[in-house]
């Protein structure tokens, strides 16, 4: 930020200007000289056209509920908070604000005239109307403020130890009780009818804020009823909607509700919602599960210290609530601290007797351990002045997130538990929206809004399946979102010459494998030459490190074959997270440019066959369907001028990893006019950092390495030496506050590159993200079936002014479909509604790994899979040991991103990624 704007006072300390010598005449500068700098206006999101009209019409319910407002001629007045303690000190714990602010509108209700608050836990507190000074002083004690929550400081003081009968006696007085001082000063006022504006398109910075006022009445309400807040979703402590993932993991159902504006009005959106809590329960039980031991002994207590750091712990017989900062370095039995006794030594000081916890708890407070002894304690204090307690006598409070990543295990028994059918969510929905008596909410109340009770109807039509092409001039239409390949070739179909297949140590019938992979191949166009040899691993190789195991097998390779193989075939033993994948796909994309297949195959039937042979006959060059639009060349817009489609991702590390750098994937179509064939390009950026930085990246007056460049040429000598005239750009993982970041920071980095290719040439850019984590759902009205595919939304539930819509593209076989939602940021195009909703429908057909519509554009789809693939060529994750628990950056700097490793030329234009 630059000092001198930032009020700090930084301007008035600069030195005086140096006095000007007697008969200097000052030079008059040239204006004209001078231009300034014409700052070019920021792009912001583009406003609907028109309405799309092609496709059936179908009748839907979508879990939006009106909202009516009538006291729209009011104000939200903003205050802001300051809590401290008596003695100054700033309140920093969490969660102690609500409760201190509950306190304050019990105890001065006349001085407040009465009013009702919406307080965001934090500095920000609103009211309907104006309280009755622009500043309130208030002083309030709360009695049980136990140390959780607060800062710590109502913990008893324990010397240097544990509790003893003195410290319990004070636990009981009320001297745990504390004073607070809080300030309640104006900051502004927002108008009400801002909303309404927003409604009719004139968003605003304060129709955003109203809406956060209501947004934060809903989390007022649900923290009064003690609910786990997560952004706008809720969660009760009910165990009915506990789910066990296993390892000490539970997910929670909850709701999410947030207001919304759209089309029809403002509405109140409400979804079922999934969290993952830390099982409830002693603490002992939890880590058992969580290392999946079979009893205390064998825990590994380091793993044990990081996974229990900063939860949440009641502490029998008193019942206290603690927060664990760490574990005792010695086991229950030896842990000694200094207890000070009841009577004075000969000076007149205070006796003290060094005892160990388990003494203390078992002689002094009588108080049974049957298997603390030998564990070691929890430890509840500070740095310098531990606090500890047999771990037997801790219990883990409910609601507490888990927030490191899930293994595959748990994803996938998340994903099966936590499913709905679409009545059944419907039926839920409805329910708890009764349960919420947002009726009674005073705050709600004052500002006259009133919810309906019934999901809102509305109007979609259902897009009919593009007409695709495979191998001998054959055309069929997909029905019901699915095809398959039984009696038909692929429509290009590959060779597979020089190949060989490698099995790490998998139990394998290879021959047979290979006999019924040929006739599969064979029946589908694929010509399949005999294996070169079978690579079988070196039974001593088995226990080596994945990289030792990978470098031998390749030095085995080099030994027996004449030349590089076109094709490997990867047998690996382990279907899932096998940790030979990562560093076997770097070896041959990034070492060797050798393609290459892993499997790891269990039933081989034809469909398992099918499927393989699909994404070898990709990464080889072929094409295995493709739009009949495509061939004839006739898509609208697309075929007409060359056309090159982007699809951008960034992945991120799972949260608990602050320091594995993210990576951004763009991948590009080629061979224009189609739209089938694309390449991929990966880079590593810093961590966390969603927007690309890497588009344009220039090293020299004539060098530019960024991603775009390569892609550009790439397009160019793919597409008979034609530069693209029009780019079409699909942007995933971006929440609607980064949309102008998309349209300003990206797009700028883009059209550099390609002024930097050739400063003449302007091709003109669509822009269109992409989101799958919203919350809106359809569902068909007096069916029990999801919405078919190629359903699509541009209306009611939509934005009042952007270009917007919701698609469902694919069959939704299990649970409730979830729709994508597409944003239309950019279009110089020209695009009429109707033709680009029919491009991004076709889009999701032209997915070569699959014979199914997919929810999503192919192009962000292989974004996602070249980022997931090329990620694996490093381990970053040993290099985040260290972050796991503490979320923030360790270092004091910026840290140097690796490099991932280059792709091999001759893969690098490849689907290697498919």
């Amino acid at each position: 930020m630059d000092s001198g704007k930032d009020g700090n006072g930084a301007q008035d300390a600069l030195p005086p200007p140096p006095p000007v010598p007697p008969n200097v005449v000052p030079l008059k500068v040239d204006s004209s000289a001078a231009e300034p700098l014409k700052k070019k206006p920021a792009r912001v999101p583009i406003a609907r056209r028109g309405f799309a009209s092609k496709g059936q019409k179908i009748s839907l319910l979508t879990n939006h509920f009106k909202v009516n407002v009538t006291g729209a001629d009011g104000h939200f007045f903003h205050y802001s908070v300051s809590l401290s303690y008596e003695d100054d000190r700033p309140v920093d714990g969490k969660g102690i604000g609500r409760r201190v602010i509950d306190r304050v509108h019990e105890t001065y209700e006349s001085e407040l005239g009465g009013k009702h608050f919406a307080y965001d836990g934090e500095k920000s507190l609103f009211t309907v109307g104006p309280l009755l000074q622009k500043k309130l002083e208030f002083t309030v004690v709360l009695e049980d403020v136990s140390s959780n929550r607060s800062n710590g400081n109502g913990s008893p003081d324990h010397g240097n130890g544990s509790p003893h009968e003195s410290d319990r006696k004070r636990m009981r007085r009320p001297y745990q009780s504390k004073t607070f001082k809080v300030e309640i000063s104006y900051a502004a006022k927002i108008p009400m009818n801002a909303i309404a504006n927003a409604l009719r398109g004139q968003e605003s910075e304060n129709s955003q804020e109203a809406l956060r006022v209501l947004d934060i009445i809903l989390r007022q309400n649900a923290s009064k009823q003690g609910c786990l807040l997560v952004r706008q979703s809720f969660f009760r402590n009910d165990p009915k909607n506990f789910i066990d993932l296993g390892g000490g993991v539970l997910g929670c159902r909850g709701f999410h509700s947030s207001f919304r504006t759209t089309q029809g009005g403002l509405s109140l959106n409400m979804d079922v919602s999934t969290t993952m809590i830390v099982q409830p329960g002693p603490v002992v039980d939890f880590l058992i599960a969580n290392q999946n031991v079979r009893d205390p002994f064998s825990l590994d207590w380091a793993k044990a210290k990081r996974v229990l750091k900063n939860l949440r712990v009641k502490t029998s017989p008193s019942n206290t609530e603690y927060k664990i900062t760490g574990l005792s370095e010695k086991p229950c039995k030896e842990q000694l601290f200094t207890l000070k006794q009841r009577g004075r030594d000969d000076n007149g000081e205070p006796q003290m007797m060094e005892v160990t916890v388990y003494d203390y708890f078992v002689n002094h407070r009588r108080i049974e351990l049957r298997y603390s002894g030998d564990l070691p304690c929890i430890n509840v204090g500070k740095p310098k002045r531990p606090t500890y307690f047999p771990i037997e006598l801790c219990t883990l409070v409910s609601l507490q997130r888990y927030t490191k990543a899930l293994s595959t295990l748990q994803r996938s028994s998340l994903v099966e538990k936590s499913r709905q059918k679409p009545q059944e969510r419907i039926g839920i929905l409805t329910n708890a929206l009764r349960n919420s008596n947002y009726d009674a909410e005073p705050m709600l109340r004052s500002c006259g809004i009133s919810i309906s009770k019934d999901l809102t109807q509305i109007e979609g039509r259902v897009l009919s399946a593009p007409r695709l092409k495979v191998g001998n001039g054959e055309d069929f239409f997909p029905r019901n979102g699915r095809w398959n390949f039984n009696n038909k070739k692929l429509v290009e179909p590959t060779k597979i010459e020089r190949w060989a297949v490698v099995n790490f140590s998998a139990r394998c019938d290879i021959r047979n494998l290979v006999r019924e992979l040929t006739k599969c191949g064979g029946m589908k166009g694929i010509h399949i030459d005999p294996p070169f040899d079978v690579f079988e691993e070196n039974p001593q190789s088995r226990r080596a490190p994945p990289v030792v195991r990978v470098e031998k097998m390749f030095e085995e390779i080099q030994s027996k074959l004449p030349g590089a193989p076109q094709f490997l075939l990867c047998i690996l033993p382990e279907r899932k997270n096998s940790d030979l994948y990562g560093p076997w796909k770097r070896k041959n994309l990034s070492d060797y440019g050798i393609v290459t297949q892993c499997i790891a195959p269990t039933r081989v039937n034809d469909q398992y066959l099918t499927n393989v042979l699909l994404k070898i006959n990709a990464k080889l060059g072929g094409l295995n369907s493709i739009l009949a639009v495509e061939h004839s060349p006739s898509i609208p817009i697309v075929s007409k001028a060359p056309t090159i489609i982007l699809g951008m991702d960034v992945s991120h590390g799972s949260p608990g990893q602050s320091d594995v750098p993210s990576i951004a994937a763009v991948v590009s179509s080629r061979h224009w006019p189609l739209i089938s064939r694309y390449r991929a390009s990966v880079r590593t950026q810093s961590p966390k950092v969603e927007m690309i930085d890497s588009l344009f990246k220039r090293v020299s007056e004539t060098e530019d390495e960024g991603i775009l460049r390569e892609l550009l040429l790439d397009f160019y000598t793919s597409s008979g030496k034609r530069k693209p005239d029009q780019i079409i750009i699909f942007r995933d993982g971006v929440s609607e506050s980064q949309f102008n970041q998309v349209l300003n920071i990206e797009l700028d980095q883009i059209i550099e590159a390609c002024k930097f290719l050739d400063e003449k040439w302007s091709p003109k850019f669509v822009v269109i993200v992409a989101q799958k984590n919203h919350h809106t759902k359809f569902f068909q009205n007096g069916s029990p079936d999801n919405v078919p595919p190629g359903t699509v939304i541009d209306n009611r539930v939509c934005h009042p002014r952007n270009n917007d819509f919701y698609l469902c593209a694919h069959a939704g076989m299990i649970g409730t479909t979830r729709p994508t939602h597409y944003h239309v940021l950019l279009d110089e195009v020209g695009f009429s509604a109707d033709d680009l909703q029919e491009l991004v429908h076709s889009l999701s057909y032209v997915y070569q790994r699959s014979t199914t519509a997919i929810s999503v554009v192919a192009p962000i789809c292989y974004a996602h899979l070249a980022a997931s693939q090329v990620s694996q060529f490093m381990k970053f994750e040993d290099m985040s040991e260290t972050s796991s628990s503490h979320g923030g950056l360790t270092s004091a700097g910026p840290v140097a991103v690796p490099q991932l490793p280059k792709l091999n030329e001759s893969v690098s234009s490849s689907m290697f990624f498919c």
